[in-house]
């Protein structure tokens, strides 16, 4: 049978269940990154379950988020995460090396394989032709354990691309019009593959812009096939060795097909405070900005930031504009400074800085009050930026650096310059000094781990008791991202080694009475509306508020990886039978589960009481009975230590 791309990917790592969609699948991980945001919890994780050495083929720990150091916090993590590569067999990415995701493609991303990030942009990597997916760091956890990932069985998205980009449209400008089309839920239980003629136009880079942004869709995972395009890259990158061809069958089929003609795109942008909030950049020109922000895992190739250089050569940008130029990779930055185009961006004024996640997770940068801030970056969910009410828009390179000249929202078709054409260069420098090795099993035994006073071992996870009767502490409405359940930045990421001080910032900008008000009852209940944690695979967005005493979320969906990350810390995910239940629950009504371990285990529908106003309604689990058992247990850490014990070789089950 003629296969995709997709479909080829995962039947050569299917372990377990059928390519069925709605059917759960365990598949062979190979590959697995980290960052320090997420990744101090996942080496937390694997010394709680007494893990000796990561079975992958590759395992990377990077250090892109927390590069600020104002206090001993972060430092004392980087030097945490150093030893626990050491101890357990992954490479490290020293910090300023660069961001995660576009150093793996340069460095480690072999077509052909699968890859498994504890960070939601993971699927970047599809661009070469892997099967990159995002999750909690407990399920990257288990997978450097040598366990299966399993998810369900996603429809397969076919995109087929046409034509060539005109002048001033970009990569992103590509991604923004599948958001514009479809919004931050259409991908959800799907996998994009893009395919057609339109891809000869498209660089390595360039793919993976719209990889990386594909999370915003919601989708499990975006796909490129393996063609010389990607042959090219790494060759680039002195890894022609791990090329491999990859493609769909000439007769392949997709579930869903959509196409989009290159030639007819147009500037976009996404307006706040969502990435599905598009327009056409020439319907809001005009309008006055404070920062332009290039960089970030969403436009981290040497174009994007050679194209910005040479559109300000010998000009200088407003005098009201931080003109913000974040650099994505070490090699890269070395690369542009060789190149000259440093020398262009520093001239007409760029604030340059270290290579790193930085103004995307809020880390620096933050805008000025109620002004505009155009941003590369892949979210401009509410505060995402450090300043509270923000104003940020998600653009291209070229838009960001029109508008930077200007002064004000800008469609870079109208500034009256010849468009910079650049392509990626065939010979990077290439800097690896930065990526410190596994050590050898007999010395790694000898490590110890490197735990500062920030960073605390995890708290042990009680099993889900069989009668919840608890009250609704919370009622928020559709689209709530993890930034709003467990915001990121300067001021709460630091403390992501510690949950008991991280767990007070739950839900604080959406309530900031929250966490108060959780420490005064046993045991609470968060009622949500659709697509329920989208966003960021931050597993302290499930943990924060487990940690206060959240038994069950009640909502009408749920973003995969959150709903996958409430499981793996033993809070129950329901969602509504008939949505309309939702309207009539009320924040500090008391709602009442009762035999839960029947429940769960013989179906997938429950009857939940309203104690408070006395009537009853429908719910839905849509666990497969493996996750239950987790649930039922307090969650994954505490079935893997059992398992470790009792398996000293760990096996597929």
């Amino acid at each position: 049978m003629s296969k995709n791309v997709t479909q080829k990917l995962i039947q050569s790592h299917l372990l377990h269940g059928d390519m069925k969609p709605g059917e759960e699948i365990g598949i062979r991980i190979d590959q697995t990154l980290t960052q320090d945001a997420t990744g101090t919890l996942v080496m937390l994780e694997l010394e709680a379950m007494g893990l000796d050495r990561v079975k992958t083929e590759v395992s990377v720990q990077y250090v892109d988020h927390n590069i600020i150091q104002e206090d001993f916090k972060n430092p004392d993590d980087h030097l945490f995460l150093r030893s626990a590569c050491q101890r357990f067999g992954v490479w490290y990415s020293r910090p300023g090396n660069g961001v995660s995701h576009p150093c793996h493609q340069e460095n480690f991303g072999k077509p052909g394989k699968t890859l498994l990030g504890s960070d939601s942009h993971t699927p970047a990597a599809g661009a070469i032709g892997m099967l990159a997916i995002g999750a909690g760091g407990l399920e990257v956890a288990l997978a450097m354990a040598g366990e299966p990932f399993f998810t369900r069985m996603p429809l397969i998205w076919g995109v087929k691309l046409t034509g060539s980009l005109p002048d001033w449209v970009s990569a992103k400008d590509v991604i923004l019009e599948m958001l514009r089309r479809h919004g931050v839920d259409g991908g959800v239980g799907r996998i994009v593959e893009y395919y057609g003629p339109g891809l000869a136009t498209l660089s390595a880079m360039d793919r993976h812009v719209i990889a990386n942004m594909g999370a915003e869709l919601g989708a499990t995972s975006t796909v490129f096939p393996s063609d010389l395009e990607v042959r090219r890259f790494l060759r680039a990158w002195q890894r022609e060795e791990d090329w491999v061809e990859l493609a769909a069958d000439a007769d392949a089929t997709y579930d869903v097909n959509e196409e989009i003609d290159l030639s007819s795109l147009v500037p976009l942008i996404a307006m706040p405070s969502s990435p599905g909030n598009v327009r056409p950049v020439s319907e809001v020109a005009g309008e006055r900005i404070y920062q332009t922000y290039i960089g970030s895992s969403a436009n981290p190739g040497y174009r994007d930031f050679a194209v910005s250089a040479l559109m300000v050569q010998d000009r200088k940008v407003n005098d009201r504009v931080s003109f913000d130029i974040n650099p994505t990779s070490r090699a890269q930055l070395e690369t542009l400074v060789r190149d000259g185009h440093v020398a262009h961006l520093l001239h007409a004024g760029a604030r340059l800085h270290q290579a790193g996640c930085n103004g995307c997770i809020g880390m620096g940068q933050a805008p000025a009050t109620n002004e505009i801030s155009l941003r590369t970056v892949p979210r401009n969910f509410p505060g995402r930026s450090g300043t509270r009410e923000d104003k940020v828009c998600l653009v291209s390179p070229e838009t960001a650096t029109a508008s930077a000249l200007t002064g004000v929202i800008t469609d870079p078709r109208t500034l009256g310059i010849s468009y910079p054409r650049i392509a990626d260069p065939d010979h990077p420098i290439i800097n690896r000094a930065m990526f410190m090795p596994p050590l050898p099993l007999e010395e790694a035994l000898h490590v110890d781990l490197v735990k500062g006073p920030n960073i605390a071992s995890l708290p042990n996870f009680e099993p889900l008791p069989d009668e919840i009767e608890m009250p609704v502490l919370l009622k928020v409405a559709d689209d709530v991202s993890t930034d709003e359940i467990m915001p990121p930045g300067l001021r709460v990421l630091p403390f992501r080694s510690n949950i008991p001080k991280i767990a007070e910032f739950s839900f604080d900008r959406l309530d900031p009475t929250y966490a108060a008000r959780a420490k005064q009852v046993r045991g609470h209940v968060v009622v949500g509306g659709s697509n329920y944690g989208q966003g960021s695979s931050r597993e302290h967005a499930a943990l924060g508020p487990q940690y206060l005493g959240l038994r069950a979320v009640l909502a009408k969906g749920f973003a995969r990886i959150h709903a996958q990350n409430l499981i793996n810390f033993g809070v129950l995910p329901l969602t509504f039978v008939d949505t309309a239940d939702y309207d009539d629950i009320q924040a500090g009504d008391v709602l009442r589960l009762t035999n839960l371990r029947h429940v769960l285990t013989e179906g997938d529908e429950l009857v939940v009481e309203n104690v408070t106003r006395q009537y009853k309604f429908q719910m839905r689990h849509t666990m497969s009975p493996r996750q239950v058992r987790f649930l039922l247990r307090g969650g994954l850490i505490s079935w893997m230590k059992e398992r470790l014990s009792a398996l000293p070789e760990s096996s597929d089950t």
